[in-house]
């Protein structure tokens, strides 16, 4: 076995603590810890050991930590003159660990952990430390025992002793403060104690991840259903993949189950797969398996106990088997805990959270999920349900055949629940017309979703009626058998003699049948419709694309007859009369005539409405709405959005209840305070779009409009979440959209402080835009990655994309701001790895080049402006602000001299050092910034009072300068004339601050 040398170890244990948490960390270290005991050098064992320790805690190791810790405590023991200052603070530190993983092992007797929790006092108390973490540390474990009173001492004592060095962070402390009311069953004080943390206001390491996991099942008890599902969303984000948070894992699905999203539940539980085997750590086993059981029997419940689930210890399981594995094994481990601590109290809570139901039916999350498929038992539960007593069926029958007469929405539902029910009883004892009626649904329904036997179907249907004497009936379906006609394709010549057919038999209608006149009505609407297609069709495949402006094409017939069916019906049928005047407004949007279709639409909503059926008129005002925003009347095409939203209440449709609440959405997401409601619609429209199985399409802007309306709200990690989630959906949408769905991901990121995402979504979005005539998207996207890029310290990256963005820019030519920003960009990342003569002279070049591109774009602005003179400060401005930063850059490089003749040692053997730039004249370096600055600030100056905050930072940066080169009365006497003439300036002029920070720099400077 090779002995790894002292070098090696320190190397390894460097590499080691920058390694992912997990057992390769683990595995890692522990051969640290071997090879330092085997080279018997003592603090580097003792380094290697807490590294240990702290690998331990981040993984689902963390009980491990009791070995390393023992030992570490031995060699303090032995010589507590060897632990610094830092090393001893970090050992007691580290009792706390011990004692929660002390707790947390069932395998160590309770005389024993009771007496590790004396210790832990004991050392505290002789190392002069609070009592505080160790009343915390007693609380939980006579919680854990059943111990309540002494719990309660314990907790009352926790909070009464004074906070030191040893206490625990103000967040994690909050933590385990709502967790223990939490368990006194008072969710309200909980949040109240967690609110720091869950605002962001207090945070650590593992915080606000772990309560906003820890928050859901709370949220959900009080009813706060819209501050669970952002919890969950950000906090999942958080959580997701991290070994130490298992248990948090284990309640976002626990979360899903409870609030039906166990699809979402499933696809989180895959994503965790990998951890399902036992863990050493068992009482994050016990947390984490105890959120999956919750979701695998609420899916058993479902229906689904016989789909497939993730392998358990590489089996393959169906849901139902994986919950009889889990929870053996959990109550497994439950119990032994129980026999340590002499209660059941781990295992009545473990079952008591297995148990738990659902506490609402469905909380839509907004983040994509693939929908559960329809399991088998519930098909068999669907049509199984027993025959009721005829009175029960009379009366759904009744209801059902008013619904249809007055075309309601609810019609459908209706005669689908009749269909179950009639299919229940023996045919001999179904009412023959009633028999007729679910046939005639069934194929309409058929005929609505194109299946290829719909005509056979209705024919059928004809027939029947007729048998039976329902002429009025009959009639309709032949009407049907045309329609259907024209939907599937079929010849001209037959869809008229359908028309025809139908026409003649409402004609045929008795008299004094009541619905004669409609069934006539219907006929003649639908053939106006119809014919208008079928000479479409006729005119030839070129018909289309041989429009010119002004041409009529037939719309001009077409619109006639239409009126003329309104004004005939207006009275006698005025929801088919509101139809024909939707049907204008649309061939006025298809004739570019938007100031046409809008008061026929309005007209069409309205009649509709007063013939009591208000649903009938949310397509018109939806199409209404759009029409306004597309002719910049956003407040009406709100006001036309608001009332479809309200008369869509009886609507049963999904994909109509969807459309409607998208399109209120993006209405609301225009406006400057719309923001939030924008989000709650966009909300509910995704749900819908998911409903009608339409998640990839309306679904994917419903959730593009959500995450757009978070980012205005600020709820970036929100945004992130839902936009990710359906972004493989949004790219199958174009190229345009494609580009700006990756560009918002990016900013998104950026905003959450993830540069290298950021970074790759930019140069996808770049990538996309490649092939296109306009090269400024693609400028501005690569320009937008190298900006990531240089925050994430990837110097090499970020100026391959800034020359790439600076090429392309120079293709266009006209954005010399661009170039310019990017140039000064370049300058700055020229030093950023070496600091040598030439990489100073890189940076000065292109700071150089910055200013001449812009002195050339103002020479072309003079020669080019208009005789009123165009505005040329931009341009201005970017010419002060590239000296200034000419002048830090400087700045930068003679701080870099300083510092290298401080660390340079000549003589002393060492290569490694570089020798200082001997060459560098600080004295005119710093002469030239105090030029630059001084150049910059007028130039400001003559810029006017939009720029005094630039101004004053030039002058600053003069004044100090000017101090380290020895001349502090010149300094001080220019940052005092500009604090006279700002305090001479009218009031108002001057922002907020800014003198008083102008007067607090002077005083600096004469002190």
């Amino acid at each position: 076995m090779t002995v790894l040398t002292r070098e090696e170890i320190e190397q390894g244990l460097a590499e080691n603590r920058n390694s992912p948490n997990g057992t390769a960390r683990n595995a890692h270290a522990e051969v640290l810890v071997g090879a330092a005991e085997a080279i018997g050098d003592g603090p580097l064992f003792r380094t290697a050991l807490d590294n240990l320790i702290n690998a331990y805690l981040w993984s689902a190791e963390s009980s491990k930590m009791l070995v390393p810790f023992a030992r570490l405590l031995q060699e303090y023991d032995k010589d507590p003159g060897a632990f610094d200052r830092w090393d001893a603070h970090s050992l007691f530190w580290q009792f706390k660990w011990v004692a929660t993983a002390i707790s947390d092992s069932p395998e160590i007797p309770l005389p024993s952990a009771v007496g590790w929790l004396d210790e832990m006092e004991r050392r505290y108390r002789i190392a002069g430390y609070s009592e505080r973490p160790v009343r915390e540390s007693e609380m939980w474990l006579a919680d854990a025992i059943g111990d309540d009173d002494r719990a309660e001492r314990a907790h009352r004592a926790w909070l009464a002793a004074e906070r030191d060095d040893m206490s625990d962070c103000h967040a994690c402390e909050l933590n385990g403060q709502g967790a223990y009311a939490v368990l006194r069953g008072d969710d309200a004080r909980a949040l109240e104690l967690w609110q720091p943390v869950l605002a962001g206001e207090r945070t650590c390491a593992e915080e606000p991840h772990r309560l906003l996991a820890t928050s859901l099942l709370p949220l959900l008890r009080l009813g706060r259903f819209d501050e669970a599902r952002s919890h969950h969303v950000r906090g999942y984000r958080m959580a997701r993949g991290n070994e130490s948070l298992l248990p948090s894992i284990g309640k976002h699905i626990e979360f899903c189950a409870l609030s039906g999203n166990e699809s979402r539940g499933l696809e989180i539980l895959a994503e965790h797969a990998a951890h399902m085997s036992p863990l050493v750590n068992v009482d994050d086993q016990l947390a984490f398996h105890g959120g999956i059981l919750v979701l695998l029997r609420r899916l058993t419940e479902l229906g689904h106990g016989r789909s497939p689930a993730v392998p358990y210890d590489g089996v393959p399981h169906t849901v139902s088997e994986l919950y009889e594995v889990l929870r053996a094994s959990s109550l497994e481990i439950a119990r032994r805990f129980d026999a340590r601590n002499g209660t059941t109290r781990v295992s009545d809570r473990f079952l008591a959270r297995i148990e738990r139901e659902p506490l609402v039916d469905v909380l839509p999350l907004g983040v994509r999920s693939s929908a559960l498929p329809r399991p088998a038992a519930a098909v068999t539960a669907a049509t199984a349900v027993p025959a009721e007593p005829a009175p029960g069926l009379e009366e759904l029958v009744e209801r059902a055949r008013q619904a249809r007469d007055q075309r309601h929405p609810a019609a459908d539902a209706l005669w689908a629940e009749i269909g179950v029910r009639v299919d229940a009883r023996p045919q001999d004892e179904v009412d023959p017309l009633l028999a007729a009626d679910v046939a005639d649904q069934r194929a309409l329904t058929a005929a609505r979703g194109g299946a290829g036997n719909a005509a056979e179907l209705l024919e059928a249907v004809r027939d029947r009626y007729l048998e039976l004497g329902r002429a009025e009936r009959a009639a309709l379906a032949q009407l049907r058998l045309a329609s259907e006609a024209a939907q599937s394709g079929a010849e001209p010549r037959r869809i008229r003699e359908l028309l025809a057919a139908a026409l003649k038999a409402a004609e045929a209608l008795d008299a004094d049948e009541p619905l004669r006149g409609r069934r006539i009505a219907l006929a003649e609407l639908s053939s106006i419709r119809v014919e208008s297609y079928l000479r479409s069709l006729e005119a030839g495949p070129d018909h289309e694309h041989l429009h010119e402006p002004g041409q009529d094409h037939g719309h001009g017939e077409l619109a006639a007859e239409l009126a003329a069916f309104a004004a005939s019906y207006e009275e006698a049928l005025p929801d088919l009369a509101a139809e024909a005047e939707e049907m204008l407004g649309r061939v006025a949007l298809s004739q570019g005539d938007p100031e046409r279709a809008l008061p026929l639409l309005a007209a069409s909503a309205a009649r509709a409405v007063s013939a009591g059926m208000p649903w009938q008129a949310v397509d018109a005002l939806v199409l209404r709405a759009g029409v306004l925003m597309s002719v910049e009347r956003p407040e009406e095409a709100q006001e036309a959005a608001r009332s479809a939203l309200e008369h869509s209440a009886q609507v049963t449709e999904a994909e109509t209840q969807a459309v409607v609440r998208l399109t209120l959405a993006d209405i609301l997401l225009r406006r400057a305070d719309g923001a939030a409601e924008a989000a709650e619609h966009a909300l509910t429209a995704a749900h819908w779009f998911d409903q009608a199985d339409l998640t990839a399409d309306g679904g994917a802007q419903a959730r593009l409009v959500l995450a757009r309306a978070y980012a205005r709200e600020g709820r970036h990690a929100d945004a992130t979440e839902v936009l990710q989630s359906t972004l493989p959906d949004l790219l199958e949408h174009g190229e345009g959209q494609a580009v700006s769905v990756r560009e918002f991901l990016g900013d998104l990121l950026r905003q959450l402080n993830d540069p290298r995402a950021a970074a790759e979504q930019y140069l996808l979005a770049a990538e996309v835009a490649k092939g296109w005539e306009d090269t400024h998207p693609q400028a501005a996207l690569a320009q937008a990655a190298a900006e990531q890029l240089s925050a994430a310290r990837l110097d090499q990256e970020a100026t391959a994309a800034y020359e790439r963005s600076l090429e392309l820019f120079r293709v266009t030519g006209d954005a010399p701001v661009a170039e310019v920003r990017i140039l000064r960009s370049l300058a700055w990342l020229a030093p950023r790895e070496s600091t040598g003569a030439p990489a100073w002279a890189r940076a000065r070049e292109l700071m150089d080049e910055a200013g001449a591109r812009l002195e050339a774009a103002l020479a072309e602005h003079a020669a080019n402006a208009e005789p009123a003179g165009a505005d040329a400060s931009p341009l201005r401005a970017e010419l002060a602000q590239t000296w200034l930063q000419l002048a830090q850059v400087l700045d930068w490089r003679v701080t870099s001299h300083e510092q290298s003749e401080d660390e340079s040692e000549p003589g002393d053997g060492d290569e490694s050092v570089s020798a200082p730039e001997s060459e560098v004249d600080v004295q005119a370096l710093r002469l030239e910034e105090i030029d630059l600055t001084a150049r910059a600030g007028e130039l400001y100056a003559e810029l006017g009072p939009n720029h005094l905050g630039d101004r004053l930072q030039c002058v600053q940066y003069a004044a100090w300068t000017e101090q380290e080169i020895g001349r502090e009365d010149e300094g001080a006497t220019r940052l005092a004339a500009l604090i006279e003439e700002l305090r001479a300036m009218p009031e108002g002029v001057v922002p907020d601050g800014l003198l008083e920070r102008a007067q607090s720099s002077l005083d600096s400077l004469r002190s």
